[in-house]
């Protein structure tokens, strides 16, 4: 029988915050927020005062029961109940969310909340190797010798390493000439989600908008700086990281053309079995990047703050 404390969708009554995040209750119903939010048969309304999280009690109930009747076993644990499926086309994985990490699958606290299985999570592959004994940047203990699930490289520097699990938790490594703005989308992408911090200047770049035709050759008279509104010199940002941008006409898109990816991220496979509409907050905010469900005011908050009123985060 499920724990009187437990969350319906993991069916844990204790689970990683890091990972699962704060837990709700509404209605008699108990769930982690973003077990809500991975949830492959959930959809979220837009009122987030509607039900628990945005999400109608009935749908939650469905979503449990669909779970238990297609005896969806979990890829990682073996149990049923898993509620989470891998978003790579003709995959048919599912898991729990506290099991992510175990399983090492990635789950992408970002715009889509996608989440992918041990053989379909999205890597890295920047070809570099640390050296012997190399430590990781933030516990200063050794790091295997190569990338894994647990052990990353800095995309930025190509030269810092550290454990997963150190940056999970919010240290971030603050080498000189760090680029925070080509760090953390892709530390996203990987499946981090790093803790809201407001003492950090680094992240006050982070509430730019991101303004720069990044393409190999940018064809408009105004220059790389400039964009217009609508047409083939509206600036495109990438559907996935937000942190490059090209004008159509740089990239040969065609006018109808309403989401790109730049290279790096088609590289990472992060555009997989979901929308490439990017929601307004994935970057594409004046003033404001990225959403948390877990900040205050539900999924419409923003989880870094920009220029503009500091926010309290969870």
């Amino acid at each position: 029988p499920l724990n009187s404390l437990a969350c319906l969708l993991c069916r844990r009554a204790e689970a990683d915050p890091d990972i699962c995040g704060d837990k709700r209750e509404k209605h008699g119903l108990r769930a982690h927020v973003f077990c809500l939010y991975f949830a492959s048969l959930l959809s979220q309304k837009d009122d987030n005062r509607t039900g628990l999280m945005g999400f109608r009690p009935r749908d939650i109930q469905l979503a449990v029961s669909r779970a238990a009747q297609k005896v969806r076993h979990c890829c990682v644990c073996g149990e049923t109940g898993a509620t989470i499926m891998c978003c790579q086309e003709d995959c048919d994985r599912w898991f729990h969310l506290p099991c992510a990490k175990h399983g090492a699958c990635v789950t992408q606290y970002i715009a889509q909340y996608s989440a992918y299985c041990p053989e379909h999570r999205p890597h890295l592959e920047l070809g570099v190797t640390p050296e012997p004994e190399t430590e990781c940047a933030i516990c200063m203990e050794t790091v295997d010798d190569r990338e894994t699930y647990g052990t990353m490289v800095c995309p930025a520097c190509k030269r810092a390493w550290f454990h997963r699990d150190c940056i999970q938790v919010g240290a971030i490594p603050a080498a000189p000439g760090h680029n925070i703005r080509a760090f953390l989308p892709r530390m996203f992408i990987m499946g981090i989600r790093i803790p809201f911090r407001l003492d950090n200047d680094s992240f006050a770049e982070l509430g730019e908008r991101h303004s720069r035709c990044n393409a190999r050759e940018c064809h408009y008279p105004g220059g790389r700086e400039e964009a217009e509104e609508e047409g083939p010199w509206e600036l495109l940002l990438c559907s996935s990281c937000a942190a490059e941008g090209s004008h159509r006409r740089c990239s040969g898109l065609r006018n109808s053309t309403a989401s790109w990816e730049c290279d790096s991220c088609a590289g990472l496979g992060t555009g997989m079995r979901q929308s490439t509409r990017v929601s307004l907050g994935w970057g594409q905010c004046p003033g404001w990047a990225w959403q948390s469900p877990c900040a205050p005011g539900g999924l419409r908050a923003p989880l870094w703050p920009g220029p503009g009123p500091g926010l309290a985060g969870p």
